[in-house]
């Protein structure tokens, strides 16, 4: 009874809202311009967008995925870059007592200026930022400008001013900025800046759209049903890491997703859909968002929800140390809740994870000895782990969010022995250890949440981004399209130990290809048949950024490899739930 007067009382304020005031949203995606700070000069821009894509589009620059370009566009990122728009409103919309200007996305240091008033310094990618304008717009002639500052000089200049090292390869972890964006062993450097999601008016006079949704979200639908309960408990071999499903252990044929682009914007509905059916076709059931990427957009989610694959969500903290200062940690804060609120009722979302291999690198990477840190220095650094890993996120997500948190991915190291008896495990002795894929049949965790074989795209795609001239490892062009140190080395090493032989580049090609399908076939047949000590194999990595080199199984431009078949028929053979008792 009690619900039903709830939900009696939702509905009238509905019907008031909607009987007496109509709520107001518009998306300002028109007439924008863009120039580089301290010239003259504007450019037609694209919002939601980004400052390369704007400059590709104005053909001021190269297309920067081709062949080596992306080494002669790094000063774009050493540069501050100013937008703008004009625009009216209706007289309407000026008489609403509320009017918000809503930035779902600003990539990342940027200052806003409306009608002249700066209303805004921006310092993180993930946060949605709602501004008050109401008090000085007019209906016509607003104007809108929004100026981006460098986020590697600003990255920069933060490490340089730090009281502590927090340890990293270069600068990234100071700035809430995708991680990928600075370079990775996937993904090139092309840090970007820009309007990167929607901008929207919105205008009210008693609750606005998101207030009544958020009301009838508690009252209607409610928190989703936890669908995949987490269980960690110890048993024989150590301590348990599997799902259920309606209280079934439910094996997980998984893979991690990262970024559909380094532009994020150019990841369109039609894209997520071809590559998540991609991955439904392929047996997939799980799909873990890396920590070193993005939130995705509302798109992945829904898509996820009615393709019934689970998403393990990592928050967007990878590989390194973070500042745990006031300032910080409010900010992190901010983001977290910005984005746990807006994904948690979503029923695919099946366990959130503070970061990834976080606390992996700093027990196991010798960061201490490597940064010259002093027992004193180490001390604070852990405590700043702590505080942020196991102390804000888990209670935020507990406020905000019904699934399981877990503080970090992997438990253990993959070469301690924990890794596989306690928890899930990120194996690399294959491929970062050299060991033979052999090796997939003895190394067997509870739950492998990353492991992978690299190999080259198909020479279709190849032929996007190269000229024949540059169909050799050897040449410039592909080695800038090889982001691991010793990629090419390794996949030497390992095409030998497999007597895989190749005499010109198309057959070399097929060489990795065939080299990584059967790393995967190893590996997934070994875990499957583990079961129910190994209950989820998630390979790394189902999708790419950008074209070249990598572990994903379908490349940048949708075309699937060799592996993408293998992972298919051994994923959609076996049923995600099989009934045994657990150990």
């Amino acid at each position: 009874m009690k619900h039903k007067t709830i939900f009696l009382f939702c509905v009238s304020v509905l019907l008031c809202q909607l009987s007496f005031t109509q709520n107001i949203s518009k998306q300002l995606k028109n007439d924008w311009q863009f120039k580089q700070v301290g010239k003259t000069q504007w450019y037609p821009a694209t919002v939601p967008g980004t400052v390369h894509t704007d400059l590709l589009n104005n053909k001021l620059i190269p297309d920067p995925f081709y062949r080596n370009n992306e080494n002669k566009l790094q000063w774009i990122s050493q540069t501050d870059w100013v937008y703008k728009t004009v625009f009216n409103i209706d007289e309407a919309t000026f008489r609403k007592q509320h009017i918000e200007l809503v930035f779902e996305g600003l990539d990342t240091y940027a200052d806003v200026y409306f009608n002249g008033k700066k209303i805004l310094s921006a310092d993180n990618m993930f946060r949605t930022w709602k501004l008050d304008v109401k008090p000085f717009i007019k209906q016509q002639g607003n104007q809108l400008y929004v100026v981006f500052k460098s986020a590697n000089r600003i990255a920069d200049s933060l490490v340089k001013t730090s009281p502590l090292i927090h340890p990293c390869e270069n600068s990234r972890n100071y700035v809430r900025k995708a991680q990928y964006n600075f370079g990775w062993d996937f993904a090139p450097k092309l840090t970007t800046c820009g309007i990167w999601r929607k901008v929207t008016l919105e205008a009210w006079d008693f609750f606005s759209n998101e207030e009544i949704k958020g009301i009838i979200d508690t009252t209607i639908h409610a928190k989703p049903k936890n669908i995949i309960a987490l269980v960690q408990q110890p048993d024989s071999i150590g301590q348990s890491f599997y799902f259920t499903i309606d209280g079934k252990p439910t094996f997980i044929k998984g893979a991690n997703w990262v970024p559909a682009d380094l532009f994020l914007p150019r990841v369109t509905k039609i894209k997520y859909r071809s590559l998540l059916l991609a991955a439904k076709e392929a047996g997939i059931n799980m799909l873990r968002v890396w920590g070193g990427g993005i939130y995705e957009d509302d798109a992945f989610y829904d898509l996820c929800d009615s393709l019934n694959i689970m998403v393990w969500q990592d928050f967007m903290f990878a590989g390194a140390m973070y500042p745990s200062d006031a300032s910080f940690m409010e900010n992190i804060k901010q983001e977290a809740i910005d984005n746990i609120k807006r994904l948690s009722h979503h029923p695919c979302i099946a366990i959130w994870c503070g970061n990834n291999e976080v606390d992996e690198a700093w027990h196991n990477w010798a960061w201490q000895k490597q940064f010259h840190l002093s027992p004193t220095d180490s001390g604070r650094l852990w405590d700043g782990y702590k505080k942020l890993f196991h102390k804000l996120l888990p209670a935020l997500v507990k406020q905000y969010s019904k699934q399981p948190y877990i503080a970090t991915s992997p438990l253990n190291a993959w070469g301690r022995q924990e890794s596989m008896t306690h928890g899930d495990s990120h194996y690399w002795g294959v491929w970062w250890g050299l060991e033979p894929i052999t090796k997939y049949k003895e190394k067997i965790p509870r739950f492998m949440s990353e492991y992978g074989m690299q190999s080259l795209p198909n020479i279709e795609s190849i032929q996007q981004f190269a000229l024949p001239i540059d169909f050799d490892t050897a040449s410039t062009v592909m080695k800038a399209h090889q982001k691991h140190p010793t990629g090419y080395k390794n996949l030497a090493i390992y095409l030998k130990q497999n007597n895989l032989i190749a005499n010109n580049f198309q057959q070399y090609i097929l060489a990795t290809q065939t080299l990584q399908s059967m790393a995967l076939e190893t590996a997934i047949n070994a875990h499957i048949n583990a079961q129910p000590k190994c209950m989820g194999t998630m390979l790394w990595q189902f999708n790419d950024c950008w074209p070249g080199a990598s572990w994903s199984i379908v490349d940048y431009y949708g075309r699937k490899k060799k592996a993408y078949f293998t992972v298919k028929k051994l994923y959609t053979k076996q049923p995600d739930n099989k009934r045994f008792a657990t150990q």
